[in-house]
């Protein structure tokens, strides 16, 4: 007789062939920031959901909507209720990943926004990436095991179709709480071998790997990291045009999603 986690297992495993089969229905997208997420909003006239599945009083939004065989959902943490900017960051991130998986129970999500991007590593300012994985960069445990942990590796599930029919740029994203680089986040960048940082990806991956949905990551390079302009000024500067070009590689993305199943991406 077997024992009883290898049932399990068997189980398990079974599950996710069946999820892979099945056509992709309801996607989550979780965005951090209102303009990156109102250009996808208006393209696929999404409205804001009057009755939020979230708990009362919290800042977070949802609109949603249908495309062709797709029922659309995207979040956002909303704005800080005292300061009144995008509550940005890990925190916000996964609280509300956690939230909407609970609430909409998605097939996919798709983490969408903006990064900062480095030349040494091939980027440059309205690039578009998927991301292969995600990590941390500013949690340092020096701890045997515990350094693993902080890292926080996650893989992003895999979508060669999609890659390739897209045509987009393929690289390892980095998360940390910080818009700027400390030289001790530079070298986790460098340890972690990333091409793109944010400040959300490695939460929405563990939330994601916690609850077992599947994710992707698409990511537009609006600064040069290892550039010659200050981050903030760079990021500020080409907001608006690379979220843009985020919009139109969300809409394809969810173009090619549509009527396919997990493992046709």
């Amino acid at each position: 007789m077997s024992p009883h986690g290898d049932k399990s297992d068997a189980a398990e495993e079974a599950l996710v062939a069946e999820t892979e089969k099945r056509p992709i229905s309801t996607i989550l997208i979780v965005i951090a920031m209102q303009t990156e997420a109102l250009p996808v909003v208006n393209k696929f006239n999404l409205t804001e959901d009057p009755d939020s599945v979230f708990p009362k009083g919290v800042p977070w939004i949802r609109y949603h909507g249908f495309y062709k065989d797709l029922h659309i959902n995207l979040v956002w943490p909303g704005k800080d209720s005292s300061l009144g900017v995008d509550s940005v960051g890990t925190v916000s991130a996964s609280l509300v990943t956690y939230a909407a998986i609970q609430a909409l129970q998605p097939d996919l999500i798709i983490n969408a926004g903006t990064a900062g991007g480095f030349k040494a590593k091939g980027a440059g300012i309205g690039d578009v990436y998927l991301a292969c994985d995600v990590a941390y960069h500013d949690r340092r445990i020096p701890i045997p095991v515990f350094d693993l942990y902080g890292v926080g590796l996650r893989q992003a599930s895999v979508s060669p179709n999609l890659q390739k029919e897209l045509n987009l740029k393929i690289g390892k994203l980095s998360t940390g709480n910080s818009l700027d680089m400390s030289p001790q986040d530079e070298a986790s960048i460098v340890a972690n071998d990333a091409t793109i940082k944010d400040m959300e990806g490695a939460a929405v991956a563990y939330v994601a790997d916690l609850l077992k949905v599947p994710i992707i990551f698409v990511k537009a390079v609006t600064d040069v990291v290892d550039g010659e302009k200050p981050t903030a000024e760079e990021f500020l500067q080409n907001l608006s045009a690379v979220t843009a070009a985020l919009e139109e590689k969300v809409t394809q993305v969810i173009e090619f999603i549509n009527g396919k199943c997990l493992s046709d991406l």
